[in-house]
């Protein structure tokens, strides 16, 4: 299987570090394109700002990169503007549900037909190691030395919550896995929120003595479970993966056509 014609070679090596997880997303992502023969012409990729939001940077489909957690407001016009288009949304944990949080629950409660990725590392890669809303209680960040006191956010309930109508979450060690909930997300109609556990080594794994990315991949290995498993089942302090809702609602840009087409008869 090739996907040489869904990348921007000029710009390869790609700038994450190495044992980052977020490249074995984007190959998952562009493996999976491939493998369902989207049109990249047909693909808009949006992103706003962190490691996971490169991600745009490296694929030869429409992309905008935009400001930080404001990427599914952009999505959002463009969706609008050409529902034709498939729209992807990849963020990370912070750029999701800190400053991306309003936009997140907004864009699930309208149930808008685009995918969000939640590239889901733990930390602020970029700009220094600085905890986010998914790094958890006794943590240890460059913004919390003595150990994070704030609960971390669930992404799945979240989205739940929200009313987001397909929520699935896998990890970047169970690539064949990762790569089918993308293509599921991807065909869902409605606002679907794919959450990817990612290994970032260089802040969170060597902050918090949790070794390097072989041994976090491990850590997904043998600290997840799928739904509904026997393994689950023995130990439900395990992290569940899967598809936690597949449904169908009315969706909101074609909602929004039949207001205007009822208004022109």
């Amino acid at each position: 299987m090739s996907v040489q014609h869904l990348v921007r070679e000029r710009f390869f090596p790609h700038l994450w570090c190495p044992g980052c997880g977020h490249g074995m997303i984007l190959n998952a992502l562009l493996h999976q394109v491939d493998a369902m023969n989207f049109n990249p012409s047909s693909l808009v990729m949006v992103s706003g700002i962190g490691c996971s939001s490169r991600v745009a940077g490296y694929v030869d489909f429409h992309t905008m990169h935009t400001l930080h957690g404001r990427a599914l407001a952009f999505a959002t016009g463009i969706k609008l503007s050409r529902p034709d288009l498939k729209v992807i949304v990849p963020m990370g944990d912070g750029d999701a549900t800190a400053i991306g949080g309003n936009h997140f629950i907004h864009a699930a409660r309208r149930n808008i037909d685009m995918t969000a990725i939640i590239m889901n590392n733990r930390i602020y890669g970029m700009t220094g190691g600085q905890y986010s809303p998914m790094s958890g209680r006794g943590t240890l960040a460059t913004t919390a030395p003595y150990r994070c006191i704030d609960r971390d956010f669930d992404a799945v309930r979240l989205a739940l919550g929200a009313g987001a109508t397909f929520v699935a979450r896998t990890t970047d060690y169970h690539v064949r896995e990762m790569a089918s909930l993308i293509g599921k997300a991807m065909i869902h109609k409605g606002f679907s929120v794919v959450e990817i556990l990612s290994q970032c080594p260089t802040y969170f794994g060597r902050k918090n003595k949790l070794g390097g990315p072989v041994e976090m991949l491990e850590f997904y290995r043998e600290h997840t479970a799928p739904l509904g498993s026997r393994k689950l089942e023995e130990n439900p302090s395990l992290i569940p993966r899967g598809v936690f809702a597949d449904r169908e609602e009315p969706e909101y840009c074609e909602e929004y056509e039949n207001i205007i087409s009822g208004l022109k008869e």
